[in-house]
């Protein structure tokens, strides 16, 4: 069989890593490490793994030190400690952060989607180490949303089940179906098959507006144009994020996984602002 250009990026990504591991109750936090320069950890979204930053990596890595978790029971990283809140995941996250980088050594914090709720938490709390705090397709903000239904994926196989995985992203992630490609394809079965662990059972609609109220770092917010999970009420994050100093960066014709989708975008924006 013919090696996709996708398969290829994430074999080389896997291969230049280096895999690392944290206390994650009485189990592990997996973590994968690129690059040298200035820390920036980057927190992937829900349901997620550090592969959701596979057209980011490299272009950061060239001028950063990155850090990527697997969050709690999500990709290579086993369960949090029964319950757990949003609080406890931060907390485990940061003392992910500190284990590597020294108490004390401060650092840049990119958020996506669930991985921003909990990059709100930690920036609230730890203050004192997060640099600057960078949000891509935050939600929980006290803010109307539609729902976006997704396919089940679990009883299907085959071709079947490649389809419900194509699906859910044109539901909810890509907002362009032609940039669904076999990189997404390949990276959103992977996340779907080792995804143990549901977000919403922690995340309330206001989760992040509430930790955002004691974060003093210096904020920027980046969204899709077509972010499935803000249409139609983007005019609602905009005010939302001015009435708190920040201009969100909204990037035309993309939509929730911005960072792969415009991926060229939001590196320049990560770079001028990391």
């Amino acid at each position: 069989m013919q090696t996709t250009a996708a398969e290829n990026r994430l074999d080389r990504l896997t291969a230049t890593s280096l895999r690392t591991e944290s206390p994650n109750g009485a189990g592990r936090l997996v973590w994968r490490e690129w690059g040298s320069g200035p820390p920036v950890v980057l927190l992937h979204g829900g349901a997620g793994s550090w592969r959701h930053w596979a057209r980011n990596i490299e272009p950061l890595a060239a001028h950063h030190r990155l850090l990527l978790p697997d969050l709690p029971g999500l990709g290579e990283s086993d369960l949090p400690p029964p319950g757990t809140d949003l609080w406890g995941l931060a907390d485990l996250v940061m003392a992910g952060i500190t284990a590597h980088l020294g108490a004390g050594t401060r650092f840049d914090l990119v958020g996506f989607s669930f991985g921003a709720t909990i990059a709100g938490h930690m920036a609230a709390r730890h203050g004192e180490v997060v640099r600057s705090l960078t949000l891509l397709g935050a939600g929980s903000l006290g803010l109307p949303r539609e729902p976006v239904p997704l396919v089940a994926v679990r009883d299907r196989q085959g071709e079947e089940r490649v389809a419900a995985h194509r699906e859910n992203l044109r539901r909810l992630m890509i907002a362009d179906p032609a940039r669904i490609d076999a990189e997404a394809l390949e990276i959103q079965a992977w996340n779907s098959d080792h995804a143990r662990y549901r977000s919403r059972n922690v995340v309330n609609p206001s989760a992040l507006s509430g930790a955002l109220e004691d974060v003093r770092a210096p904020l920027s917010v980046i969204y899709g144009e077509h972010d499935a999970i803000v249409v139609p009420h983007m005019a609602e994050r905009i005010a939302f994020f001015r009435a708190r100093g920040t201009e969100p960066l909204v990037i035309p014709g993309a939509g929730h996984w911005v960072a792969f989708e415009a991926a060229e975008a939001v590196n320049r924006a990560l770079l001028a602002g990391l």
